[in-house]
């Protein structure tokens, strides 16, 4: 859907709040707002953030922190080019274990972000999923798919939360005119996600990099859509500036079974480890892969990074992050 009655793109120099900021790609997207030129404010409660993940920003004349749950009352004081909702615990392993703090932030949190980009005229990007899929029937995914979604399931905690994230975001687009840009997000890995953020890239990288069995559900035949975090923060940023609305799709179309990623991650890392089956969860996607054809021809976006060589890096993040650590703990007992 696009928008001809878009304000000037954000480009270099303006102010921009993230919420989420200290998470792993909010952070990552703090940085590259800054190499922009942008003045950012950064929002976290640091539920499932961290402080570590944005420390070095934290000297920068451009930059500001504020541990704070934007399901309440929201005020920023002066002018606001963008605001970018990023909040959100956005893991399987979060599903169960934070269910209603999911809901909250998609909701509650969703309307006090809107309702600010609508007082300071802001445009406002919000940061959806291809979960929005649910368990497709349609492979790949194009975003007028409309999925197949368990409402009541475990999953649909996180996945009706961001359905009706995109739901609001329509209607004060269509209802108050706010400037809006959705972006859908597919599996997305990198250096600054938590060693026990319980997402399989993570797990399969601790597992292996301890030596332990690796684990995959099921028998690991089904497929995920996979992307370095530097081209999924390239998308996010021409999609800011373009005049398009959403929702679009800002995924790899490389689809690789999670038995060949788990494969793929012992062989980087040189363990021993093996691979080892557990239960598949309910209503976990057989396939899941994006159509990304609309970014292509919109933003001229496609992934430079291959999943072998992001893979690589991110595993040299992951044996330093292992390796601190260890450190902490043996300081701690000590």
């Amino acid at each position: 859907m696009s928008d001809s009655t878009h304000r000037d793109p954000i480009a270099r120099g303006g102010r921009v709040l993230v919420t989420g900021g200290a998470g792993f790609i909010g952070s990552h997207l703090c940085r590259r707002l800054l190499a922009e030129g942008c003045e950012v404010i950064c929002f976290d409660n640091l539920l499932t953030g961290s402080m570590a993940n944005i420390e070095p920003l934290l000297g920068e004349a451009r930059f500001s922190f504020e541990h704070y749950d934007v399901t309440n009352y929201l005020y920023v004081d002066g002018p606001l080019d963008a605001i970018l909702h990023f909040a959100s615990p956005a893991s399987p392993a979060d599903f169960e274990r934070l269910p209603i703090q999911i809901l909250k932030v998609g909701s509650l949190g969703t309307h006090k972000t809107l309702g600010l980009a609508k007082a300071k005229q802001a445009r406002f990007l919000l940061a959806s999923t291809s979960e929005c899929y649910g368990d497709p029937e349609v492979n790949p995914q194009p975003e007028t798919y409309l999925g197949r979604v368990n409402p009541v399931g475990i999953r649909g905690v996180y996945d009706e939360a961001k359905r009706f994230a995109e739901a609001m975001t329509m209607a004060y687009h269509r209802h108050h005119g706010v400037d809006v840009r959705i972006v859908r997000i597919f599996n997305t890995f990198g250096p600054r996600m938590q060693i026990a953020d319980g997402r399989a890239i993570p797990n399969f990288f601790t597992q292996a990099l301890r030596g332990e069995d690796v684990t995959v559900y099921g028998d690991g035949s089904q497929t995920r859509s996979i992307q370095y975090v530097d081209d999924l923060i390239e998308g996010i940023w021409r999609l800011l500036n373009s005049n398009y609305v959403g929702p679009m799709n800002i995924g790899s179309q490389a689809e690789i079974t999670m038995r060949e990623l788990a494969e793929t991650i012992i062989r980087i890392t040189g363990s021993q480890s093996r691979i080892v089956e557990k239960p598949l969860p309910p209503d976990d996607p057989k396939v899941r892969r994006a159509d990304n054809t609309l970014a292509r021809e919109v933003l001229g976006w496609e992934p430079q990074v291959s999943p072998e060589d992001g893979l690589r890096r991110t595993a040299e993040y992951f044996a330093e992050a292992l390796k601190a650590a260890s450190a902490r703990e043996e300081s701690a007992s000590g």
